[in-house]
């Protein structure tokens, strides 16, 4: 029988390369200072969840493992995305985290550097009576995603990329009898003019 574990927190990341991070920011100011902004980024969201035990790096490329390696902490995983979008991407991993026995799953990306521990911490407490909790962010899309059991359709033919993401996640889990838990709403970081406003960005090297 696989044993009852409390919370997991899986952190959806591309490993730092240059030429493929940031790619919005990159056709303003080049790949060099794209891949800059993106280690900044990622430095400041996995600094902000340094002592959460129970964190799965999933990342990608696949055969990154080696540079995945170097970002962890003592207790973290990390775990290749695998193929597929990032709805497929998305439902595998939740599964699998809900397969080994997780009771509550909260995903984030690495995208959004204001989030704090105690964003974390408010996600797992609401899913001690809520199915699904949600951060929405400012762009139309959402920074956090909680869930206490696996929920395939709120991954699957989502406009991804698109200011409609919130809202089509939302619609689909309240026609499923989900009722949304929120938590503050946060801006992503994806082109020049979010990265600027970002008041602990450090102005670029070159």
């Amino acid at each position: 029988m696989i044993p009852l574990r409390p919370e997991r927190l899986l952190v959806f990341l591309k490993v730092p390369r240059l030429g493929k991070v940031k790619t919005r920011i990159a056709a303003q100011v080049g790949d060099l200072l794209a891949l800059e902004c993106y280690q900044q980024i990622l430095r400041a969201t996995l600094e902000a969840i340094d002592a959460i035990p129970e964190v799965e790096l999933r990342f990608a490329p696949d055969e990154a493992i080696a540079e995945a390696s170097l970002l962890l902490r003592p207790s973290w995983t990390a775990v290749p995305q695998g193929g597929g979008n990032l709805g497929d991407r998305l439902t595998r991993a939740t599964e699998l985290a809900f397969k080994a026995g997780y009771q509550k799953v909260v995903v984030i990306g690495s995208d959004c550097p204001e989030i704090t521990a105690e964003d974390i911490s408010d996600a797992f407490a609401a899913l001690e009576k809520a199915d699904l909790v949600l951060g929405p962010a400012t762009d139309g899309g959402y920074w956090l995603l909680g869930l206490r059991q696996s929920c395939p359709l709120l991954f699957q033919a989502i406009p991804w990329s698109t200011a409609a993401v919130f809202d089509e996640t939302y619609r689909r889990a309240t026609e499923a009898g989900l009722q949304p838990v929120l938590l503050r709403e946060l801006s992503d970081i994806d082109t020049l003019e979010n990265w600027r406003q970002w008041p602990k960005s450090v102005p670029f090297s070159k």
